[in-house]
């Protein structure tokens, strides 16, 4: 990470937590109560604590991976704060709205694939806790859950390669498929 991140003296996934509070502080998650940096925190709190992952930069990702996507932040913003390693991270966890649906997903997957490794592990929580938070939406059905287990499944595809190198990430792919099964289960599928 470059000296400027580690400049205040505090642990930079302390600054990138407050950086995600205050560039998500008016975003509410889809059951309109939850505020939105809640799913960034359970996001880092996957990557450190159930995929045992306490890379710096992987945990200030995590924490930021939303910021260029749904805010006003962008790349340099991130790169400025945090190094260009958290920021190349969080730009490939970054879809393209430019771009088509269509376009956009190939485009997406695409840039994870070739992106650093910590990036498709924060991808993995992130898939995660969508699909956790699924039981906070009861009424969003089973296509809405189909949708999400479609997710996952590409997610743990972009990092089945990493798990050979990467224990982290073979930890990740088994927890999330446990949960696909838990998921399905819970609606009959």
């Amino acid at each position: 990470m470059s000296n400027q991140a580690e400049d205040s003296g505090r642990p930079t996934w302390q600054r990138a937590a407050s950086f995600a509070a205050r560039h998500h502080r008016h975003h509410l998650r889809k059951d309109k109560r939850t505020p939105y940096v809640a799913h960034v925190y359970r996001v880092a709190m996957t990557v450190r604590d159930c995929f045992t992952c306490d890379d710096a930069e992987a945990l200030c990702a995590a924490l930021l991976h939303d910021t260029i996507e749904d805010t006003p932040v962008d790349f340099d913003d991130i790169e400025g704060a945090f190094g260009s390693v958290v920021a190349e991270i969080v730009a490939a966890l970054t879809k393209n709205m430019l771009l088509r649906e269509d376009v956009r997903e190939v485009d997406y997957d695409q840039r994870l694939a070739e992106a650093d490794w910590r990036a498709r592990l924060v991808k993995l929580a992130d898939v995660y806790d969508n699909l956790c938070d699924m039981s906070n939406r009861p009424k969003a059905g089973k296509a809405a859950l189909d949708r999400m287990i479609s997710k996952c499944e590409r997610a743990i595809t972009l990092a089945a390669g990493d798990s050979a190198t990467h224990p982290e990430t073979a930890r990740a792919i088994e927890i999330v498929q446990q949960e696909i099964g838990r998921a399905s289960q819970s609606y009959g599928s």
